[in-house]
């Protein structure tokens, strides 16, 4: 059965480092692998993008393959023909299949009935490639360290779960500010905190969740598909602003990090998001690097 790559916890520790140091390989160009070389990668939509399908598009490329990009009203998957289906169907075309989509159990049944490996993209759920580019990132600009301090600060969602899952099989300290009923993923949460070698901090306290943190994160207040939230969101997330007072309290030396878009003035201000700590532009180029190695990884 194929290797496929739904959710960060598909890979062990080691497999984590290995795609880091495989990244890095390949961001300094001192590798140039072809996995792809006379394949087709099929990437399919129902959410709308440009890092994802960008750096999809342009790394599928690198790695020597034709992408082929396929919309949500095309297929209707799951309504014309069931994701089963359509996961064996591809796999006779394809050699990967990367998905962006609302539904987080799409995902995971194409991985189960499909023969080739499956990259999410992003689901409502988790979206895996965006933290282990970020993670990366942190790696780049960040001293060494056994275990980082990272807070979150915002809405519990996607990116929320997914630092979570990361936390959940490597050492990090991560703390999420967010309001009692912003929460992010029950499950994730507990299997995270059931790592002994992280540290996990859910608190409606911004300033106890930055205190000397490494790296500091926000996102989106309401998330693609919650817009009509937004209003209801942003009152209950005002005190989670990202803005230079917050930042007072993190180290001197940490970052920041926004996986965008950006609703700026709202869950961050101009003055951070394009201030000396940010680091949101270099986040969005190893999106292209870190996908290119997951991509590679799983074709081994």
């Amino acid at each position: 059965m194929a290797r496929s790559f739904c959710q960060i916890t598909d890979l062990t520790a080691a497999e984590v480092h290995e795609v880091f140091d495989l990244c890095a390989a390949m961001k300094k160009k001192k590798i140039a692998p072809k996995p792809f070389e006379g394949k087709s990668v099929a990437c399919i939509f129902t959410k709308e993008s440009l890092r994802t399908r960008i750096s999809f598009e342009v790394g599928i490329n690198d790695l020597g393959g034709n992408p082929i990009y396929v919309t949500g009203p095309e297929i209707k998957l799951g309504q014309r023909e069931s994701v089963a289906d359509a996961a064996r169907v591809l796999s006779r075309y394809v050699a990967t299949i990367m998905i962006r989509t609302f539904d987080h159990a799409d995902v995971e049944e194409l991985a189960k009935y499909a023969s080739v490996p499956i990259v999410n993209g992003l689901t409502d759920l988790v979206h895996p490639c965006q933290i282990m580019g970020d993670y990366f990132t942190m790696l780049e600009h960040l001293p060494g360290k056994d275990r980082y301090k990272v807070a979150y600060v915002g809405d519990g969602n996607n990116i929320t779960n997914s630092w979570l899952n990361l936390a959940s099989i490597i050492p990090l300290d991560f703390r999420i500010g967010t309001a009692e009923d912003c929460q992010p993923d029950q499950a994730l949460l507990a299997k995270a905190k059931a790592n002994p070698q992280s540290n996990i901090l859910v608190t409606d306290d911004p300033k106890e969740a930055v205190a000397d943190a490494d790296a500091v994160y926000t996102d989106v207040w309401a998330s693609m598909g919650q817009k009509h939230q937004a209003d209801d969101k942003a009152k209950k997330l005002q005190k989670y602003q990202l803005n230079s007072a917050l930042m007072e309290g993190a180290s001197p030396h940490a970052i920041v990090l926004h996986c965008l878009p950006a609703e700026r003035g709202r869950e961050i201000t101009d003055e951070v998001m394009d201030g000396p700590q940010s680091v949101v532009f270099d986040q969005a180029e190893n999106r292209l690097h870190i996908q290119k190695a997951i991509m590679t990884f799983l074709m081994k």
